[in-house]
């Protein structure tokens, strides 16, 4: 007889194929944050059609969905990703080259998120072909989680209750390594856009005190772009006092399109920029929002606008469960390190070659094709932080750590091996190869097993659940005062209806946001 651990191998082994399709499909909808329309929509056929019960748009996202199979304790949790990241899109072929038929500046995958939810949705099939073969009693959950790239649906989801009954979850990201978080986990990220109206321009000034009639010859009100430009410097000049340049903090900005383009001289009566900021503590992102939202008070009250806020975002930071690392460190070392065919190798040599280098014998870092000891992978991280700060960089999957033990195991997605130090391969080399199965279904798969093996393990070994939760007890606090909350309230409103760049269906037929250009990005002639 096979044991549990078998089955689940022995199903991901049997469906390879058809799940290397599955994330080739979604890498081609190259659908960005809160517009994974098809992405979703594949995701949630699926798992109905293998008799899970799905709730799609969960929390009010429609992009989201939750998607529940068993009955019972424990239940046990996973999520895909699937959103895309504007600016990058390329075909998989080893030169530069952006998708045919849209703009050169439409969306791609980049980590890609086409292979960390794939991998998520084949562990969970396959803990599932276990537990129903062998009459394991639990329940399974898997999370589609929408917006990752701006840390959007988790939180929300959080905030709604959808992780008050979870009792473990396993997550991953592909990483240039084969290791599992410990100690140092991921930071918090909150973003908000700011907008800035114009409500009546007219009565910037008294028009009587003009003798010439019309309202060419009036002073113009600032307006909105003026408010959005006082908002934009003053922050660049204020950022210096946000907080010491210690921490690994950073703060981002976008300008948000307002479509005036043909308003001719009129005030612009309506301007957005967004900003995302990170750090590695809730207190310091208390302090940059602070400082930003004086700066766009100011802005507005100097330009005769009025200013408003609308939050995307706002996590919390990671809690590790050593209980969970060692588990999932214990099943990554059976399952073993990726190993890339000579197709994936002779894509990376394809790649070296175009851009003039030498190919090589092996053109992938070595980090991909081997095991990092979680202990190793905390040492690096450790080696180029102050000693004060235990969180770095941001990801919303710390929004699970404080509802169940979260463990986040890291697998390899191939980078290709600079020639010399501090050389830099540009953006293109790093998309294609996300895009080649050969390249990004090794990696896929070790993570796949992995998390599989660790479903199974939580389901038939109670002692260790039990030691996982312990643990996460002690360390979030819960049904303490030292337990954190969700930061966004239950009633919050998901930013879907904001306007997020995304594929629109125009008489010009299926373009970007921005219109397919006649010629290269429709910039014109250079200056």
């Amino acid at each position: 007889m096979s044991s549990p651990r078998d089955t689940a191998l022995d199903y991901i082994r049997a469906n390879e194929t058809r799940f290397s399709e599955f994330c080739q499909r979604i890498w081609a909808h190259a659908e960005p944050a809160w517009r994974e329309y098809k992405s979703a929509r594949d995701y949630v056929e699926l798992l109905r059609a293998e008799g899970f019960t799905v709730e799609a748009g969960s929390g009010g996202m429609p992009t989201a969905f939750v998607a529940s199979w068993g009955s019972g304790k424990p239940v046990l949790a996973g999520f895909s990703e699937y959103d895309a990241v504007p600016g990058n899109s390329q075909q998989v072929v080893p030169r530069e080259a952006p998708r045919e038929g849209v703009h050169p500046y439409a969306a791609g995958h980049t980590d890609p998120h086409s292979v960390l939810g794939t991998a998520s949705l084949v562990a969970m099939l396959a803990a599932r072909a276990a537990m129903e073969k062998h009459g394991i009693p639990g329940t399974l959950k898997l999370f589609g989680e929408p917006a990752e790239k701006v840390c959007g649906s988790k939180p929300v989801h959080a905030a709604k209750g959808y992780y008050n009954d979870l009792d473990a979850a396993v997550v991953w990201h592909p990483w240039p390594s084969n290791t599992v978080t410990s100690d140092t986990q991921f930071g918090a990220y909150w973003s908000c856009v700011i907008t800035f109206e114009a409500a009546d321009p007219e009565n910037w000034i008294d028009p009587t005190l003009v003798p010439i009639e019309g309202a060419h010859a009036n002073a113009r009100c600032p307006g909105a772009l003026d408010a959005l430009c006082l908002m934009y410097t003053t922050t660049k000049y204020t950022k210096e006092a946000m907080f010491p340049h210690a921490g690994s903090w950073t703060l981002n900005e976008f300008v948000l399109g307002d479509g005036g383009a043909t308003s001719d001289n009129l005030a612009p009566r309506f301007s957005q920029i967004q900003y995302s900021w990170r750090a590695s503590n809730l207190g310091i992102q208390e302090q940059i929002w602070r400082v930003l939202a004086n700066n766009a008070r100011h802005a507005a009250a100097s330009t005769g606008c009025r200013a408003f806020v609308r939050w995307v975002t706002k996590t919390r930071v990671g809690l590790p469960n050593q209980v969970m690392t060692d588990l999932t460190w214990k099943n990554l070392q059976a399952v073993g390190a990726p190993v890339y065919s000579e197709a994936a190798l002779e894509f990376g040599r394809a790649i070296q070659r175009e851009m003039g280098l030498t190919p090589m014998e092996d053109p992938f870092i070595p980090s991909v094709s081997r095991l990092t000891p979680p202990e190793e992978n905390e040492a690096r991280l450790r080696a180029g932080l102050p000693s004060w700060q235990k969180h770095l960089s941001a990801d919303d999957y710390v929004e699970f750590c404080w509802h169940a033990p979260t463990v986040r195991l890291l697998a390899a997605r191939p980078r290709l091996r600079p020639p010399s130090p501090g050389f830099n391969y540009p953006n293109w080399a790093y998309l294609a190869l996300g895009g080649l199965p050969e390249a990004v279904d090794p990696g896929m798969f070790v993570a796949a097993r992995t998390m599989a093996l660790t479903y199974v393990d939580l389901a038939t070994e109670p002692a260790t659940l039990a030691a996982a939760q312990a643990e996460f007890r002690e360390r979030s606090g819960i049904g303490t005062p030292a337990w954190v909350p969700p930061l966004l309230p239950a009633d919050f409103d998901p930013p879907v209806d904001l306007r997020w760049p995304e594929y629109v269906t125009t008489e010009r037929g299926t373009e970007w946001c921005i219109p397919t250009p006649h010629t290269g990005t429709g910039a014109g002639e250079a200056l």
